[in-house]
């Protein structure tokens, strides 16, 4: 089959890869669309620690099950249309007895650590998988995961009705989270230094976006949400807090970054930072979200290419002159 490989950091090509087989309890998914994320970019530039080389990358997908391994639940056929939690938990160490599975200390994700979805195939335990309904798109089904993501951040930080709320960065999650908040009752301002991005979250209900914390007056905010993962995002976030407030680390940062917070302010003004690391038995509710029309994913998806276009697909992410962008393996929109 053709698939998207990174064979060393900095190394991609489309080519031809063994088919997947299932092992005991997976299925084989004809991949329908598989997006683009953050982490992808990490792991083609070598900054995402647990993956192995070469590797097939792409852990936000949806497709339809076309071959079952040995003992998987009967409730599983061929033909079954899926979304798939990339989320490969071992489930016998401390924090996945503790039910923190998404803090597993053998933590391993679909694409991530294993072969994923840049493929036209992929194959993936039956444990992962959820049933899409027919009205569901294969690009609507791959935003089921960046979604996901944002409700575990959401239950992290918590919401109050009426809170003021700051996201900095409005590119896909930045997006998300924003729809989430308000659908709890917070009342959010977006800023994103790509200006080109601010009138989308303006039209999904932010009551103010800005270019830059610092255009924004001194004011202060209950909760600020990061989900840009630069350290100097995270220090404005954190000085645009009230006392007694919040602060959610949702982007992803480098390993070695390292940003410079106030101590004696943290001590003093009892502010509460809080981390959120991918998903945690939050699946099941984003893609219902998708499903009934919560989420605008069409605010969000802005490009789509083909699999052979992989490289490209990566260059326009990394340039930010879209939002979501997604690859078609089976050519989208079944």
């Amino acid at each position: 089959m053709r698939a998207a490989i990174v064979d060393r950091p900095g190394e991609i090509r489309v080519g031809e890869v063994p088919d997947p087989k299932p092992g005991e309890r997976q299925v084989v998914v004809k991949v329908g669309a598989c997006g683009i994320c953050g982490t992808d970019l990490h792991i083609a530039d070598g900054h995402f620690p647990p993956t192995p080389y070469p590797i097939v990358p792409g852990h936000e997908f949806a497709g339809e099950i076309v071959e079952l391994g040995a003992d998987v639940p009967g409730e599983w056929k061929v033909g079954d249309r899926v979304a798939v939690d990339p989320s490969l938990f071992c489930g016998y160490c401390g924090p996945c007895r503790a039910g923190h599975g998404n803090l597993c200390a053998n933590w391993g994700a679909t694409g991530d650590t294993v072969n994923g979805a840049f493929a036209e195939y992929v194959a993936v335990p039956s444990s992962t998988c959820y049933r899409m309904p027919d009205t569901m798109t294969w690009e609507q089904g791959a935003l089921v995961e960046p979604v996901s993501c944002a409700v575990h951040g959401v239950r992290r930080v918590g919401v109050e009705a009426g809170e003021r709320f700051l996201v900095v960065g409005a590119g896909t999650m930045g997006l998300i989270m924003q729809q989430l908040l308000q659908r709890s009752g917070a009342q959010v301002t977006v800023v994103d230094r790509n200006e080109a991005r601010l009138p989308r979250a303006k039209s999904l209900g932010a009551v103010a976006t800005a270019k830059d914390v610092g255009d924004l007056n001194g004011e202060k905010f209950d909760v600020a949400v990061d989900c840009t993962g630069a350290a100097p995002a995270i220090e404005a976030a954190f000085d645009s807090i009230r006392r007694g407030g919040r602060l959610l680390v949702f982007g992803v940062a480098p390993a070695e970054a390292r940003v410079a917070l106030s101590p004696f302010r943290i001590y003093n003004d009892e502010i509460t930072i809080v981390g959120s690391m991918a998903v945690l038995h939050s699946f099941g509710a984003a893609l219902d979200l998708v499903a009934s029309g919560a989420i605008d994913t069409g605010a969000l998806l802005t490009d789509t290419l083909p699999l052979e276009q992989y490289p490209e697909a990566l260059a326009k992410m990394r340039s930010g002159s879209g939002l979501k962008v997604q690859v078609l393996p089976g050519g989208g929109r079944a």
